[in-house]
């Protein structure tokens, strides 16, 4: 693991700081509190007091990271970092059957209905199948239940990216590099 990006990070202003993080995580509460954090001696502080930042929003800050995030199966458009660790996180819906395509439109549609936002989970590593079964389990959760599990799925995204900026992915080229 690479700590280049990390020593770049302590040193950036507040605005370039927070651009980097936003990639992670548009919770901007989550990106000033860990801003507010620097500088962190190692990857783990960093981590930590992301982790410490994100349990400590409140559910308006996690609906706005919601915000960002595409629903499930959705082709992502876009060139920046963002745009392209989504396409990579849900590769597992590439080549999915339209039947496949169709059942997670409707789940899609049906868990926006019932919970209000985005269907989230941490697509990384999950088939097109998995990532179905568990939007219809959790569609049987109660809205106490569902919060907890989307803030347990969130704070699994910002730890893989925030380690793919530590690991030096995506920093060069991109229009966003520190």
């Amino acid at each position: 693991m690479t700590t280049e990006w990390l020593t770049s990070m302590n040193s950036l202003d507040a605005e370039a700081a927070r651009a980097e993080l936003l990639t992670c995580c548009t919770a901007r509460r989550w990106a000033d509190a860990v801003i507010a954090g620097r500088p962190y001696a190692d990857p783990a502080a960093l981590r930590a007091a992301s982790a410490a930042a994100l349990a400590a929003q409140d559910w308006a800050g996690i609906e706005e990271a919601l915000a960002a995030h595409p629903r499930i199966g959705d082709r992502v458009g876009g060139q920046d970092r963002e745009a392209a660790w989504s396409r990579a996180e849900q590769s597992g819906v590439d080549g999915a059957a339209d039947g496949l395509r169709d059942a997670l439109a409707a789940g899609n549609r049906a868990y926006e209905e019932r919970f209000g936002h985005v269907f989230l989970i941490c697509a990384t590593g999950l088939g097109g199948e998995e990532m179905l079964a568990a939007l219809r389990a959790r569609l049987r959760n109660d809205p106490g239940t569902e919060r907890a599990v989307v803030r347990q799925e969130l704070a699994k995204i910002v730890e893989l990216r925030l380690g793919r900026l530590l690991d030096g992915e995506g920093t060069e080229g991109d229009g966003r590099s520190a």
